[in-house]
Parts: C-alpha cells; structure tokens; sequence
C-alpha cells in the first residue's frame, strides 16, 4: 500500500547555511492505483546549494488550491517525516483515514513566494488564509496525487517559532511543471536570503 523509492542520504546537519532541491522517482501504489511519478523537495536540512540567487527568480504568484492541514504535531515527529518518502506516506494515511481530503474545494487561492516566506491569500488579495514565515519552513516537496487526473500536491512541513510543534500544509497545483516551480523559487529565496546574510 505505501511507495517505494530509492533512499537518499540524508543530512546529518540540523541547521544549514544552504538549501538544494532534490528529484527522485517514486514508483507508488495507493488504494489500487499504481503510478511513478517526480518528486521534486526542498530540504533545508540539506548542506547542498543550489547556487541559484537571482533576485528575479525569488518572488512568484501561482494558482493553487488548498487540501486541508494537519496542524500542531509533537515536534519530535517531525524528526520520524525527515524523508519525502515518510512524508508523503503520512499524508496518504491521514487521507485514508479521513484526516485530509484526497481532493481540494473549488476555490482557487495565490501562493505567493518571496524572501520573506510563503503567503496563501483569496484570488482577489483581500484576504490572507495562511503565512508561512521563510524561517519555519522545514521542507517543501511536490508529488503526482496518484488519482490519474495529471495534478500534483504540494506539500508543506513548518514549525513554530518556538518548535514545539510541527504541521503539514497540502496544496493542489494545476501541474508538475508548476508544482516544481514553487519549490525552485523557494529554493531561491533561500540561497537569496542566505547569500545576503554572508555578505
């Protein structure tokens, strides 16, 4: 029922001064449904930059729509979800057990991602649903659904400022190509941020 996937190392740094964004296959099978499909994470764990710092490239708005959240996890299980493989298994099983929808409302959102973080708001801006501060995104990573309609989900693990608690952000993109956007320019706004700080 779970996926498989070739295991990558992982990084023995708990706080790194670079980010890199990593693709790997995943041959999957979920509730009958076999599919291999792109992964595309973004660690910020990882010692490995991408090298990427273009100030054009870490600012952009996408049409997304919003899953559902599971919020406020001990912490130290956030430690168990390291891999994208242990992440998108648990958010399969908080599916399954109707935890998480497996599909979003009809309601389109921006996604909006800069230096300072992600910020979901209404079509229209008024309204800002969620604001994911840069510096408590612990991984960011996009996978095909597996429901064989070509979208992909973006999920997303943050913590608090006191990292207490650990919670899971799931987003639906109209497509791999712009599911993996969003983690390159996230990426970017990392090596942005990072490379200011240096200097």
């Amino acid at each position: 029922m779970f996926r498989k996937v070739k295991k990558r190392h992982s990084s023995s740094s708990s706080q790194s001064s670079e980010i890199s964004t990593k693709s790997k296959s995943v041959d999957s099978s979920l509730g009958g449904l076999s599919r291999s499909s792109t992964v595309a994470s973004l660690d910020t764990d990882s010692t490995k930059s991408s090298g990427n710092s273009a100030a054009s490239e870490t600012c952009a708005e996408f049409r997304v729509k919003y899953v559902g959240a599971i919020e406020k996890l001990p912490f130290e299980m956030s430690k168990t979800l390291q891999e994208p493989l242990e992440l998108i298994n648990y958010i399969d099983a908080a599916q399954q057990d109707g935890k998480l929808p497996f599909v979003p409302g009809e309601e389109e959102m921006v996604l909006g991602v800069s230096k300072y973080g992600v910020k979901v708001a209404s079509m229209d801006q008024c309204d800002v649903l969620h604001r994911h501060p840069l510096y408590l995104i612990m991984r960011m990573l996009c996978y095909d659904d597996g429901l064989g309609a070509g979208k992909n989900l973006l999920a997303l693990k943050t913590t608090d400022a006191k990292q207490q608690d650990c919670s899971i952000w799931v987003y639906q993109c109209s497509s791999a190509e712009q599911a993996q956007a969003i983690c390159k320019v996230l990426s970017a706004s990392f090596d942005c941020v990072l490379t200011s700080e240096k200097s």
